[in-house]
């Protein structure tokens, strides 16, 4: 098969923490070929897309990612497309989207750009809200202070478009800086924010399920540094092995075909306490430590799963 990644520049990615780079060593090991381009470096000419692709093959050992001489290719052509571009989803990610439409009959896209467009990862958890913690989504600064006071004077306020922890904060209403928190995260009201009831349990770890095809492949714990409250793996938080909880699969069984439904086969799951925080789905990370504490090269069943619909 070929593979092509459409990512952020390539040495950009860590070798031993970037779920990307694993997924082009799951291909290697499994005799594809993995190509790289940049967003920007797909076009089209009518319905048929096209980009100007590079070779890629990475290493454990330095230097870590190699790239070969630039081509251009036809997307249609290829097995498989795996978007694996960095939030945010912003609107050059949404036109990579609408051009990767014009060819989802024809190549596997991964994850489905209809299922992408629908999904913020911050919002589409509502459809789930008996799953939540208590949450609000608003501009207004007086509903956002009320509903701290409701759920017991502390929530985090996060960016509808963040990732990996960035402008995620602690809210708490006896905080002098509190309005200034919620003005600075709402533009002064004109922007929406987020805000969930604080879960103690964060303390204990962010418990990231990565599912494939609305299925567990498994699930690693995340543990915040003592002075943090993420626990994001970006911002230093420690990976530990976990297991889900019979709730917690119970969880996975409700929202997990539900996603792959909508095309969004590589998912990552966030909980804590049992309650889902997030559903990431534009690049999610986590497959390289979930590999390790498994002993198994996991990337490989992605890669697999891969093979198995362009069959």
């Amino acid at each position: 098969m070929r593979l092509l990644f459409v990512m952020d520049p390539a040495e950009s990615m860590s070798h031993d923490k970037d779920t990307s780079f694993a997924f082009m060593r799951g291909a290697r090991a499994l005799g594809h070929q993995c190509l790289h381009c940049l967003p920007r470096s797909i076009g089209h000419m009518g319905r048929e897309l096209f980009a100007d692709v590079r070779p890629i093959s990475v290493s454990e050992q330095p230097p870590h990612v190699s790239l070969g001489s630039s081509e251009t290719v036809q997307i249609a052509d290829l097995d498989a497309v795996f978007i694996r571009k960095d939030p945010p989803f912003d609107v050059d990610y949404l036109h990579l989207t609408q051009q990767l439409d014009l060819v989802r009959e024809r190549t596997l896209v991964v994850n489905d750009p209809r299922g992408l467009q629908a999904a913020n990862e911050k919002l589409f958890a509502f459809h789930f809200a008996h799953l939540m913690p208590k949450s609000l989504v608003t501009s207004d600064r007086q509903r956002i202070l009320d509903f701290v006071s409701d759920v017991g004077g502390q929530g985090v306020i996060k960016p509808l478009d963040g990732a990996g922890g960035m402008g995620v904060l602690s809210l708490i209403s006896t905080d002098r800086n509190a309005r200034a928190i919620v003005d600075v995260m709402t533009h002064e009201g004109k922007q929406l924010a987020l805000i969930q009831e604080y879960q103690p349990a964060v303390r204990e770890g962010d418990k990231r399920v990565l599912l494939l095809d609305g299925k567990p492949l498994g699930a690693i714990l995340r543990v915040p540094r003592e002075d943090d409250i993420r626990a994001n793996i970006h911002v230093g938080g420690t990976v530990r092995p976990t297991e889900l909880t019979s709730a917690e699969q119970a969880l996975v069984e409700e929202v997990g075909p539900q996603l792959a439904a909508l095309g969004l086969y590589f998912v990552g799951l966030d909980l804590i306490g049992g309650k889902l925080i997030e559903v990431n789905v534009t690049s999610p990370t986590g497959i390289q430590e979930l590999a390790r504490h498994l002993g198994t090269p996991v990337e490989q069943d992605v890669i697999r799963w891969v093979e198995a619909q362009r069959r």
